[in-house]
């Protein structure tokens, strides 16, 4: 496509910044170098009509981390680094909500509860026996008790007795949460250009050559936050991982508020518009899902119909009216990394599947690099 002299004049010369992705590390990492350098032209370029991976995809879910997921995590991180991690995510919500307001997100602090099968009673009895433990190490951050046994209110099918809640846990409206994100960036004279592919890149002395589906134009700056599609231009060990989705039409009288987590945190449900969000089921076809193809799958969907069906909804009548899937990007460490590099390149990647959580902070995080 041939740009005009006022395409390249306005949007393509004398860019200061240019960012990948307009994603929460996005946007966020836009807001804050507008904090940082107040008269620079900043540039989002997104490849889709909608931030493509998990941003405008996700379950909407303000938590950081289940008791499953955190003693997972000291199987294979250190505590210290595991408190890290959850303090990190902590700080991130925050500051979302700091940011962005609970009203525009559409907060609410209903608590987060996790959720155990039947055929899982030796990892339950293992996370009852551990809540103790697991609130020694989190209280420095939050100053209480985090963790606590609750009886099951909800009704579930075949599930334990007691759910595990947390009190710190909430729920956010994400297509709310990047609709202000979006009018934020707007207002601070943010450009966001959709339908912009990055093939390629050179480092030249001074700046930076960039090649997209539709021009070539140079930037001082260049800063990647494609998270699960990182891998195709900066090398990082990041790897896709899609996570599928569906929701249920409204339901008369629905009586489940807050968000769950099931089987490890493979498997996550919440109400919102009196429907039941329900994902996951990752864990059947880790290669399969190891993938940036936005599609679902029968074998997932069907387990996921099957446990609405026998765990989340086993006396209610509903009706399944929409399934989508989204990109994470997932590694080897959950630390998400904030590197530069190169002496005009830089990348803010690998949320673990905690974008919500921790995006708003690596963004601030990967502007301060600059």
């Amino acid at each position: 496509m041939q740009l005009s002299y006022w395409e390249l004049k306005s949007w393509f010369s004398n860019v200061d910044f240019t960012i990948v992705g307009s994603g929460i590390v996005g946007i966020h990492t836009a807001l804050r170098l507008r904090e940082k350098f107040p008269t620079a032209k900043i540039l989002i370029l997104e490849k889709g009509v909608l931030p493509q991976g998990a941003s405008t995809k996700n379950a909407g879910f303000a938590c950081f981390g289940s008791i499953s997921e955190i003693i997972d995590d000291l199987k294979t991180h250190s505590e210290e680094e595991v408190i890290q991690l959850i303090s990190k995510r902590y700080q991130g919500l925050n500051l979302l909500r700091k940011n962005l307001g609970d009203t525009s997100i559409d907060y609410k602090p209903f608590g987060g509860y996790e959720v155990f099968l039947k055929e899982d009673e030796s990892f339950y009895n293992e996370c009852l026996q551990r809540i103790s433990f697991i609130n020694d190490i989190v209280k420095p951050l939050f100053k209480t008790d985090v963790f606590s046994k609750e009886i099951d209110r909800f009704e579930f099918g075949n599930t334990f007795e007691y759910l595990i809640f947390n009190p710190f846990e909430g729920q956010i409206d994400t297509g709310k949460m990047m609709q202000a994100l979006l009018k934020k960036a707007h207002q601070n004279d943010i450009f966001i250009l959709n339908h912009q592919t990055v093939s390629s890149y050179t480092e030249l002395t001074n700046e930076v050559e960039v090649e997209t589906n539709d021009c070539s134009f140079k930037t001082k700056k260049l800063l990647f936050a494609t998270n699960g599609f990182a891998s195709q231009l900066t090398n990082q060990q990041v790897v896709p991982a899609r996570a599928q989705v569906l929701i249920t039409k409204p339901i008369e009288n629905l009586d489940i508020k807050g968000t769950f987590h099931l089987d490890k945190g493979y498997y996550y449900f919440r109400n919102i518009d009196n429907r039941i969000l329900f994902g996951g089921g990752r864990n059947l076809d880790f290669e399969g899902e190891t993938t940036t193809e936005l599609d679902t799958t029968e074998l997932i969907q069907n387990r996921l119909e099957e446990l609405l069906k026998t765990v989340i909804l086993p006396n209610t009548s509903y009706e399944i009216e929409h399934r989508w899937s989204g990109i994470m990007g997932v590694g080897n460490h959950k630390k998400p990394i904030v590197e530069q590099l190169s002496n005009h390149v830089y990348c803010g990647v690998r949320m673990g599947g905690m974008g919500v959580a921790i995006g708003s902070l690596i963004g601030q995080e990967l502007a301060d690099l600059v």
